[in-house]
């Protein structure tokens, strides 16, 4: 298994994360006016997927996963590329981004959470009080009295975006537990190779082919959203969360 980044190279890679999914959103956001939600997901999808291609290739990080890291690939692939994205990009057409991201980056909450209630972590007095301090920020950074409750469409939004942050925790426990064979970017492709067909299949068969209004501007926002917003920021997460892994938990003889 290869060896977890420096706190410091981590910490720097979680920068690099922040800015490039905190300008995704907006992103995201234009683009989900434009083109139909899973449509919006199964464009990215393929531009990050043809430029990692291109990257792995010339690097010579093009491999075939072992067997025992098809879990780490499914996992990322299915909860965060495809749940989290679509349910992300669904969300957004009935919630401004600056509400969306907030819901989007309760995140930590429920990882702390959904690990101590699964005991994989200890969930001790400091973790709680961070727990209930989180809530207590969302509230007021969230302002609910500024949302208007009455319209279902944005209740739908609401708890779409609540559902997606939860499968994104259960994926970030999921990484944190994996003995990694390859490396995060070796496996990113076929990550995002299962995304892609999921995305595109299930495009295909509930929205048909979208009537795309194509633009300059619209092909630079995919672009983006492609190749900063997906391929790099997502290999640039696997790393950080691989690197913030829980310690072996002693009673465990696998451990």
């Amino acid at each position: 298994m290869n060896p977890s980044l420096s706190s410091a190279k981590a910490a720097a890679l979680f920068i690099v994360v922040v800015l490039a999914w905190g300008i995704n959103w907006s992103v995201t956001k234009s683009l989900v006016e434009a083109v139909p939600p899973l449509w919006t997901a199964s464009i990215r999808s393929w531009v990050a997927l043809i430029a990692l291609l291109v990257i792995l290739r010339a690097s010579g990080n093009l491999i075939i996963p072992r067997i025992a890291d098809v879990p780490v690939v499914l996992s990322v692939a299915l909860l965060h590329m495809t749940f989290f994205s679509t349910l992300v990009a669904a969300g957004l057409r009935y919630l401004p981004a600056s509400k969306g991201v907030v819901l989007g980056y309760t995140t930590p909450l429920w990882v702390a959470l959904v690990a101590g209630a699964a005991r994989t972590e200890r969930l001790g007095a400091l973790k709680l009080v961070g727990v209930a301090l989180g809530l207590a920020g969302l509230c007021v950074i969230l302002n609910p009295a500024s949302l208007d409750w009455s319209n279902l469409h944005v209740i739908a939004g609401a708890g779409m975006i609540i559902i997606a942050a939860i499968c994104w925790a259960a994926n970030i426990i999921y990484i944190r537990s994996h003995r990694w064979i390859a490396t995060p970017l070796q496996l990113l492709l076929w990550q995002v190779l299962v995304a892609t067909v999921v995305l595109t299949t299930t495009a295909l068969v509930t929205e048909g082919v979208p009537a795309v209004k194509w633009s300059p501007h619209l092909v630079l926002l995919f672009l983006y959203s492609g190749f900063i917003g997906t391929a790099l920021a997502y290999w640039a997460m696997s790393m950080v969360n691989k690197s913030l892994s829980a310690p072996p938990r002693r009673r465990s003889s696998a451990s």
